[in-house]
């Protein structure tokens, strides 16, 4: 025997799926991203694999001469890391979470990119057992100091 669905429980549930079955298609899907990295750098290749999990589209090139990167995208030694990445017009330097790629392209915040300087134990690409706390830092390309985006403390 068959009884309608009216219930507000009833419906709500199939709002719930259906909405979940339409949303499905629309889930994140960031632009390609370059990362440029030295070839015999393995912390890099991590970065980027934490990248795609995350569903991003890298394009990893693997220069040799990231220096030139940097310069061109006014990377300065105090915010240098071991890679190098463009994405939608930011620059990301070091090893960046990405879920603060994903709110730097949401929230589009009148800067040149983000940077984590070093390579601190713990940040993505650099598991390495230990964990440091570290700061994602927001910069410019007109000398201002880089500005906290967001921290991760133990």
């Amino acid at each position: 025997m068959l009884r309608s669905c009216i219930s507000k429980k009833c419906l709500g549930q199939h709002v719930l799926g259906l909405s979940l079955l339409f949303a499905a298609p629309f889930a994140f899907a960031a632009p390609a991203i370059d990362v440029h990295s030295d070839p015999n750098c393995g912390c890099c290749g991590a970065w980027v694999a934490h990248l795609e999990e995350n569903g991003f589209d890298v394009n990893h090139h693997r220069d040799g001469d990231v220096r030139q990167v940097k310069i061109e995208q006014g990377v300065t030694p105090k915010l240098a890391s071991c890679h190098t990445a463009i994405i939608d017009g930011y620059v990301i330097e070091g090893h960046v979470p990405a879920d603060d790629i994903k709110a730097l392209l949401d929230e589009r915040p009148d800067v040149a990119g983000l940077a984590v300087p070093g390579m601190p134990h713990g940040s993505p690409g650099m598991e390495t057992g230990r964990v440091d706390d570290f700061a994602v830092l927001s910069f410019t390309r007109d000398n201002r100091a880089p500005e906290i985006f967001r921290e991760y403390t133990q």
